[in-house]
């Protein structure tokens, strides 16, 4: 990890999940162990089927996630267990979410954003048990989403930034129109906190 210093932002080219896959298997085929966190939701199963059938050495990679639901491994809510399910077998390390716990750098943490511009379980408005250094802090969103009515357990700012890179990945336009407010300045958004000030390269990844 290198040190903090002012954000850059890159707009991939281009942005589909083929794009996702590609920039996946090169930091999985980089020399020595690597760290990766990955975001929940659809979109990394939909990049992990494009990249099952290349030789990647997923035993020299450990895998956390950068948020989760405060359920069990099989809830269908739980972004743990669908990314065990595709990478279970794969040969990588897990590394669970457990509140308080301090996290150690990462090569690359994989985000994604909300509607609301939230990203891992850090929310506009949302109740948060604040910890120092990088660190699991347990949060709930406010109000509680309808689709996912669950507390969470989060990697907080500290945590996120930690990494040598960031890669966002997101789908849409509604989502294209608030990013571009979030790097005008916008900060009503938590995106905004990673995309303006301090902290390590983003490359977003944007497909309609």
């Amino acid at each position: 990890m290198t040190d903090l210093v002012p954000a850059s932002v890159r707009w991939a080219q281009p942005g589909d999940a083929a794009a996702v896959a590609d920039h996946i298997a090169r930091v999985v085929s980089a020399a020595g162990h690597k760290r990766i966190a990955f975001t929940g939701g659809s979109t990394p199963i939909k990049v992990l089927a494009l990249l099952k059938d290349r030789p990647l050495d997923w035993s020299s990679v450990t895998i956390a996630l950068t948020d989760d639901r405060r359920v069990a491994d099989d809830h269908p809510a739980s972004n743990f267990g669908k990314i065990h399910a595709a990478l279970g077998d794969s040969g990588a390390q897990f590394e669970r979410l457990a509140e308080g716990a301090q996290v150690a750098p990462f090569d690359l943490v994989w985000l994604g954003m909300g509607e609301d511009g939230h990203v891992a379980s850090l929310f506009p408005e949302m109740t948060a048990h604040v910890r120092p250094g990088p660190a699991v802090i347990a949060t709930t969103p406010i109000p509680l989403p309808q689709e996912a009515p669950f507390d969470r357990l989060t990697l907080n700012e500290k945590a996120l930034k930690a990494t040598r890179e960031i890669i966002l990945v997101v789908t849409g336009t509604s989502k294209k129109a608030l990013l571009d407010a979030a790097l005008d300045g916008d900060e009503r958004y938590p995106v905004t906190d990673f995309l303006r000030g301090f902290g390590p390269p983003v490359t977003i990844y944007w497909s309609e």
